[in-house]
């Protein structure tokens, strides 16, 4: 019977130097994959997020500026266009008509 228990004890000896070993091992595999990806990161051209945000705040000005632009480019060209048509032609009726009044 004590050769039993012995037996069972030294299986949950090696089961739990087992487990600690797992353990170790997955901590130190964290921390490798943790390296890899920060030197991954810094060695990418990478912008950080606040920078982003900037730029994005500054391109969105920018697009409302240009459709603003665009806006009054539209509305210059309308009256051009309507400066340009030929004026409206009179009969001679209205000619002789307007001479007598004059």
């Amino acid at each position: 019977m004590q050769s039993e228990n012995k037996l069972f004890d030294d299986l949950a000896r090696v089961a739990s130097g087992a487990a600690g070993a797992l353990a170790g091992a997955r901590a130190e595999l964290e921390e490798v994959f943790r390296q890899r990806i920060e030197r991954f990161l810094s060695e990418a051209d990478m912008v950080p997020r606040d920078e982003f945000e900037a730029i994005k705040a500054v391109a969105v000005k920018a697009r409302e500026s240009q459709d603003a632009l665009e806006r009054r480019v539209e509305a210059l060209e309308a009256e051009i266009a309507a400066l340009k048509k030929p004026a409206k032609r009179r009969s001679p009726a209205e000619k002789t008509s307007q001479k007598s009044s004059n």
